[in-house]
């Protein structure tokens, strides 16, 4: 997407170096003039000779290791040549009108840049919505039969009478949205003003979860550049809110979580726009604050210098930021990538190095013992490895692997054999094990090929016979550590026993009697020192540890979780393993493949730089807090998210807030690499802007990982509580200072409507099982849910909290095939058993597992097109692989639980469950439960929970 005078060459004889953009107001002032937030102390301090202290680089473990290279100052007396640009540098001349601009003129219009307010054009309605495609079914329309045949009986309800064509459900829709003012409105400057929804007495709009985060309103002359991409997409970075109050004071009033989701490292799929790599190795940073270049600095002094947006210190613009050193030749600086991109990638030079970019290393530490055989872990381990090998990345041909199996003795490898067949070394001295052959152990994957698939084809026979059913994990991660600390690396380690030897030993500590208590948090909690321990070690040595967890029985996920917790890994659990069960041999041998496929980030740290007054007080995710607010990640996976809450330091003085996060990092090709997100918010006094600019979306990311964070170290009480009182105070101060009826009791409940399915999120984190109260969750099951609400991306999080629903057996004939945007889905429903019918068939889905309902009154022909069988009876309940048939229904399904299972950016792949109406109670109760509006004891239904809202609301001031 290239707007006027990127690529096509500037129109009508323009300058190159001159950006297609309207005049900066404070750029026409004189160097010696202050602007309006330029105080003439700090215009004085520009001038002074010497440079202000200067601040650590964020990728050093000590002072002066990797920080970048500063822009160097001229010193006193020397002389320094003068550099001539054109004064449309750092002034920008209106754009020669080369096409025409006029609404119905049919010219060319230029695309505004994203986030930025575009002028208001004459004779267009605000209100008139776009033309757009819709997302809901249209009974009135005709729609064609697949393959030429009748629609079946059961989809026979939504044909319309012959004369008698149905009111499309979108407008329906906008009708009632009408009704309840939820449209919005706007003002002469074409800004959103506040719009005010009632919570009760409707169903929540649940389709709503897909709306893109509030807009961005920045001046169009924020950014130096008209670039779309000028800003951080909210995929890669989004604030919980839009606009960034100007002091602590207006935050506290408004009660709204100030904080920072953060996926540095998201998955590009089809059809996403590749983070843009800047390869000449011209790193302009502030040599104050260490900001990187970006879209919204300000160029001045005819172009020689920048100002940082972060702290207004001016720098000098390297001399060869103009100059291709390839091709020797000029380039215009407006055509740089960090200056019309956000999101930006840097390929390091050599002093943001310590050592040369480490190679990948996988190093697997496999349980033989006897339940890990028997469950069928180790045969498919060793053949889901086996097939991934040509899956690797292994682009330099510096990929290394090594194995270790542990029972109750520690089994190494040699795969550097040279009779070509691996070689058993076993070593039973587990208080002080050693490394036989450590040259040996980790080998080159290119070079020792042949050996690693013969050991990958006889290993399950190798321990077939075992009745061992001893565990030294503590002694084999000590090992594994020995081999790989000296170059770093992935330890993955896939445990089905509970470690029982020596260091690292746990037991079997689940007790039924302090489960729903205020001590179960006790049980969320490690039960061994060693692992923190060993974890701490890890990182220090760019070792990661990521757990695959097999749980028969008891697992202790809590103790075991700490290892991916501190070393940036990830954790993967599959209670009730066995092999035997295609279904879950299919679920692990996917997920082990994918990962074992990324594209990871090695050896990184991570930094958040904000703008002065702002700064990062706590963080949550996966990582090791290196120093007050660098962190350690020896393993970036891809798309596992971090959240940061930002406080302040002192009051902002400033128009727009920019936030920048570096990763530096080495890529899995071998390159060292910082990747850089810019994103810029515009400050406001108003509490009104404030509300209208929260993103419910990443407030409920937010709050996920606080309440897991209060109900691991305190109770999950108060955790509970925590967000219930978060989300009265939010809709107290609404009430109070943006309605009508500041106090006393109200007969409804409102909010804003970019905040109206905050209640029903916060009910869903009540109700799920990372923090729902009872004595039926295991703590193994509770913990992993809480790591996923730590870990995973919001995209991710929100159907994990809310779950998609849809009725599959009366769906448009469209839904479930291919159209213009891929696979057709149906539209979502509300969690609601009252959705349900006795005749229905209907899918949900959260990310992780897929329930198929079915009811005891489905129609024989239902049965026989999706399961190819002849009645409700003859259907087979519980963990299953749907049917491939020929009939168009059963393709269409298959179809939805395909794209449902890859349409988001994760490496899990959800198992499908057929629930029988009449079926397994346990699976049909599991079903309920994630329909959240229902009333499910002790908690209450989404109705009664708003009716508790209103009269704690009404019960206090704000």
């Amino acid at each position: 997407m290239n707007p006027m005078g990127y690529n096509g060459g500037p129109p009508n004889g323009q300058n190159r170096s001159q950006p297609p953009t309207p005049k900066l107001q404070h750029q026409l002032h004189q160097s010696g003039t202050p602007t309006p937030f330029q105080p003439q102390q700090q215009l004085q301090q520009q001038h002074q000779q010497s440079q202000p202290q200067m601040g650590q680089d964020f990728g050093v473990p000590n002072p002066g290791t990797m920080a970048g290279p500063a822009t160097p100052t001229p010193q006193a007396g020397a002389h320094k040549p003068k550099r001539m640009y054109p004064t449309s540098i750092n002034q920008y001349a209106e754009p020669t009108p080369g096409y025409d601009a006029t609404p119905n003129g049919g010219g060319f219009q230029p695309a505004h840049a994203s986030g930025m307010i575009p002028p208001p054009v004459a004779d267009v309605n605000p209100m008139q919505p776009m033309a757009q495609g819709s997302q809901f079914f249209v009974p009135g329309e005709k729609q064609a039969p697949a393959f030429g045949q009748p629609p079946p009986p059961y989809q026979q309800g939504f044909q319309s009478l012959p004369g008698q064509p149905l009111q499309s459900n979108v407008n329906q829709l906008s009708s009632q949205m009408g009704a309840m003012n939820v449209g919005g409105s706007y003002n002469a400057q074409g800004v959103t003003q506040m719009s005010t929804v009632a919570l009760m007495g409707s169903a929540p709009k649940v389709f709503d979860l897909e709306t893109p985060p509030p807009t961005i309103n920045l001046p169009a002359t924020a950014s130096i550049t008209q670039s779309p991409f000028s800003n951080c997409d909210p995929s890669y970075k989004r604030s919980t809110l839009n606009a960034i109050p100007a002091t602590s004071q207006l935050l506290s009033k408004s009660r709204l979580p100030f904080g920072l989701v953060i996926t540095p490292y998201r998955s590009v799929k089809e059809g996403d726009e590749p983070v843009p790599v800047v390869s000449d190795s011209i790193i302009a940073r502030c040599r104050r604050c260490r900001t990187y270049i970006n879209p919204f600095v300000k160029f001045v002094e005819g172009g020689q210098r920048w100002k940082c947006n972060m702290c207004y210190t001016l720098n000098e613009v390297p001399s060869s930021f103009d100059y291709d050193s390839q091709t020797q030749q000029p380039v215009d600086r407006w055509q740089r990538k960090e200056l019309n991109h956000a999101v930006v990638e840097y390929i390091a030079p050599t002093e943001y190095m310590v050592r040369p970019p480490q190679p990948l290393v996988y190093m697997f530490v496999i349980d033989v013992s006897y339940p890990a055989i028997q469950c069928g872990m180790v045969a498919t381990a060793a053949t889901t490895i086996l097939e991934s090998l040509d899956r690797i990345p292994n682009d330099e041909g510096r990929t290394k692997i090594g194995i270790i199996t542990v029972d109750s003795s520690i089994h190494f490898y040699n795969l550097n054999a040279a009779s070509g067949e691996p070689q058993m070394l076993v070593v039973s001295d587990l208080e002080e094990p050693y490394l036989p052959q450590p040259q040996d152990l980790l080998c080159n994957l290119s070079e020792c090929r042949s050996t690693l698939e013969a050991l990958l084809n006889r290993m399950n026979d190798m321990f077939k016979d075992t009745q061992n059913v001893g565990n030294a994990l503590g002694p084999a991660l000590n090992s594994a550590y020995k081999l790989i600390s000296p170059i770093g690396g992935k330890i993955l380690c896939l445990q089905v026993s509970l470690p029982n030897l020596e260091a690292g030993a746990l037991k079997m500590r689940e007790d039924p009697k302090l489960l729903g208590t205020s001590k179960e948090s006790t049980l969320l909690q490690s039960a061994s020192s060693f692992y923190k321990s060993f974890a701490v070690e890890c990182s220090k040595s760019q070792v990661c540890v990521d757990m695959f967890l097999f749980g028969s029985q008891y697992s202790d996920v809590a103790t075991l979780s700490c290892l991916p917790r501190f070393t940036g890994g990830s954790t993967f659990f599959y209670p009730a393993f066995t092999a035997a069960k295609s279904e879950d041999a299919l679920k692990f041998a996917h997920e082990l493949a994918e990962f074992l496929s990324q594209r990871i980030a090695l050896e990184a740290v991570m930094r958040v730089r904000a703008s002065k007054g702002l700064r990062m007080s706590a963080f949550y995710g996966n990582f090791f807090v290196r120093s007050t607010d660098l962190l350690s990640m020896p393993n970036v996976p891809r798309d596992q998210s971090y959240s940061i809450e930002v406080s302040f330091d002192d009051n902002l003085s400033i128009p727009i807030v920019c936030f920048q996060t570096a990763l530096l990092h080495t890529s899995s090709s071998g390159e060292r690499r910082i990747r850089v997100l810019t994103l810029a918010l515009p400050v406001t006094t108003s509490l009104s802007e404030l509300y209208m600019s929260a993103d419910q979306v990443a407030i409920t990311t937010l709050l996920a990982c606080k309440a897991v964070e209060r109900g691991m170290n305190s109770k999950l009480d108060d955790a509970r509580d925590a967000l219930t009182n978060k989300c009265v105070d939010i809709l107290g101060v609404y009430k109070t200072h943006m309605t009508a009826s500041s106090s006393g009791a109200t007969p409804n409940l409102q909010i804003c409507d970019n905040l109206k399915l905050l209640p029903l999120l916060t009910l869903g984190m009540l109700k799920h099982v990372a923090l729902r109260g009872g004595s039926q969750i295991p703590s193994d099951l509770r913990s992993y849910a809480m790591h996923l609400f730590s870990t995973l991306p919001s995209q991710c999080l929100i159907p994990f909290i809310h779950p998609k629903f849809y009725s599959l057996h009366d769906m448009p004939e469209h839904c479930g095939t291919i159209g213009t945007d891929g696979i057709q889905m149906p539209q979502t429903m509300n969690l609601s058993s009252e959705r349900l019918s006795r005749a229905g068939l209907f899918m949900l889905e959260d990310g992780q597992n897929i329930f198929l309902w079915i009811g005891r009154d489905a129609v024989p022909q239902l049965c026989m097109d999706l399961f190819g069988v002849p009645n409700y009876e003859s259907v087979r309940g519980g963990k299953t692989t749907l049917p491939a048939l020929e009939t168009d229904f059963n393709q269409r399904v298959n179809l939805i639980v395909g794209k449902t299972r890859e349409m988001r950016r994760s490496s899990y792949y959800p198992q499908l469950y057929v629930v029988k109406d009449d079926g397994d109670a346990a699976l049909r109760l599991w079903f309920l439960s994630h329909l959240i509006e229902d009333r499910a004891e002790p908690i209450m239904s989404y109705y009664q929970y708003l009716g508790h809202l209103k009269d704690r609301v009404g019960a206090r001031s704000y």
